[in-house]
C-alpha cells in the first residue's frame, strides 16, 4: 500500500465518471445502516465495487478523502501533551506523522441501496496509526475523575 492514496482517488474519480455514474462528496458515518465490502487482499477490487453499484442502478457514489493537515498534527500533539498521564512514545508518533502532512491517507466509496450504504474504505498504515491517537486522545477526553466527598452530598 502506497504512502498516499492521491493518485488512487484519480484513479477512482476517472472510472467513476468513464461509467457514466456522478460523484456526491460526502462521508457516510456509523450511524447509517451499513455493509463494508470486503476486498479480499486484491487493491484493485474498488473497481468491483463500482461496477456493482452500476449494475444495482445507482447513478452516483458518495466519495470522501482525508487529507493530512500540518494543523490537525499540531493539534493531536497538543492535546497529547495535555494529557493526565502523557506518553513519549504517543507524542513522537504523533510529531513522526508530520512526514504525511498533505497526503491522502483515507479514501471511502460508498452507494445507496434499498436503504442501506454500500462501502468500500482503504487507508494507509500511517492514517490507520493517526487515528489510533485521535481515539487514544478523545478516550482522554472522557475520563472523569470522580472526586465528590460525603461532604458535597449532603
Amino acid at each position: 500500500m502506497p504512502d498516499d492514496l492521491t493518485s488512487l482517488k484519480d484513479d477512482m474519480v476517472a472510472f467513476i465518471l468513464g461509467h457514466g455514474m456522478s460523484r456526491f462528496q460526502g462521508y457516510v458515518t456509523e450511524d447509517v445502516h451499513s455493509v463494508m465490502w470486503d476486498p479480499r487482499d486484491n487493491p484493485e477490487s474498488w473497481k468491483d465495487f463500482v461496477e456493482l453499484a452500476q449494475k444495482a442502478g445507482s447513478a452516483f457514489l458518495s466519495m470522501d478523502e482525508e487529507v493530512l493537515q500540518r494543523d490537525e498534527i499540531d493539534y493531536l500533539i497538543q492535546r497529547l501533551q495535555h494529557t493526565n498521564y502523557p506518553s513519549d512514545e504517543d507524542i513522537e508518533e504523533a510529531r513522526w506523522l508530520r512526514n504525511y502532512v498533505g497526503k491522502t491517507g483515507f479514501i471511502q466509496l460508498g452507494w445507496p441501496h434499498q436503504g442501506i450504504m454500500f462501502l468500500y474504505e482503504v487507508s494507509t498504515e500511517w492514517y490507520e496509526r493517526y487515528q489510533h491517537l485521535l481515539d487514544l486522545v478523545e478516550d482522554f477526553g472522557t475520563l472523569t475523575i470522580d472526586e465528590t466527598d460525603q461532604d458535597d452530598e449532603r
